[in-house]
């Protein structure tokens, strides 16, 4: 299967800082969070995933359409039962705990917002939800004072009915890719919580072909969710990413006692008994040992 693959002009590298991925949840109202940076020009609340931040900004998010059902034993773990009859297992994020208990009924389909992960055991899909999108029955933000500009610029959310159903953005750094099980393994950062973390990674597999040498490369995929498998639909190559340093190590000849080319410790010679040779050496070969002379009798001779 051939996919759609873009390449963009060279331009210069962009910093090194990312915008949080989906580890965070912005400040956006209770019925839409996204989890990714705002957008400069429409606000998040008017789309359930706005476009990246930065030319490389990690991420990893979708739409899936269908019904949550708890389990037994509590209310943020269950499965999400997809409106294609897939089942798949999910767990509930922030504030989507408040809004699933207070608002939304759990007999009917909506559209949820969901992070995706791949399990490393056994390569299943699973979800974390972080949020539904329904603009059109959901209460919104009370509307501000630039909310009659807005309106004049025709800034309207998107009605969830209209929303692709299984559509999830990917963008990340390829670390393997199998030509043959037309398989890609994408790494994606997470930002963050505390500015003395390090940021944490996981790996996010999908379906679909890419060309050659895509490995160590940032890209942008646009995905489509098929039973439970993410398929690649779109690819875009955005470039490849600086190689990281290690750290510098003194690299010197390091001697063993009593290994080859050290000196021996006084623990490795030992004492040889009286009449016996040492281990190891063997009698020349090469030496000739000489032959016996025979003695003539004088007596006989005469």
């Amino acid at each position: 299967m051939n996919l759609p693959v873009n390449r963009p002009p060279e331009s210069p590298s962009p910093s090194d800082k990312q915008s949080p991925e989906s580890s965070h949840l912005p400040t956006q109202p209770e019925i839409s969070p996204t989890g990714h940076s705002q957008s400069p020009v429409i606000p998040d609340r008017q789309q359930p995933i706005p476009p990246p931040s930065n030319p490389r900004q990690y991420r990893a998010i979708g739409l899936i359409r269908g019904k949550y059902h708890r389990s037994e034993e509590q209310l943020t773990r269950g499965i999400l039962l997809a409106s294609d009859g897939t089942v798949i297992d999910a767990v509930l994020l922030g504030r989507v705990i408040s809004l699933v208990k207070k608002h939304l009924d759990l007999e009917k389909d909506h559209l949820w917002v969901v992070y995706p992960r791949t399990r490393q055991e056994n390569d299943h899909l699973h979800v974390q939800i972080v949020g539904v999108w329904e603009p059109e029955t959901l209460s919104q933000e009370p509307p501000s004072a630039d909310s009659k500009l807005e309106e004049s610029e025709d800034f309207e959310s998107e009605p969830s009915s209209t929303t692709e159903d299984g559509y999830f953005s990917v963008r990340g750094e390829v670390i393997y890719y199998s030509q043959e099980k037309e398989t890609a393994i994408v790494k994606i950062k997470q930002s963050p919580r505390r500015e003395l973390e390090k940021p944490k990674f996981f790996k996010l597999k999908l379906k679909g072909t890419l060309p050659d040498k895509p490995l160590g490369h940032f890209w942008d995929f646009e995905v489509q969710l098929q039973a439970d498998t993410l398929v690649i639909q779109e690819a875009t190559d955005m470039g490849l990413l600086p190689a990281k340093k290690r750290p510098f190590r003194k690299q010197g000849r390091q001697r063993y006692p009593g290994k080859r080319g050290g000196p021996k410790s006084r623990s490795d010679f030992r004492p040889i008994p009286k009449g016996k040779k040492a281990a190891g050496v063997k009698p020349s070969q090469n030496r000739q040992l000489p032959k016996p002379i025979k003695k003539r009798n004088k007596n006989n001779e005469q």
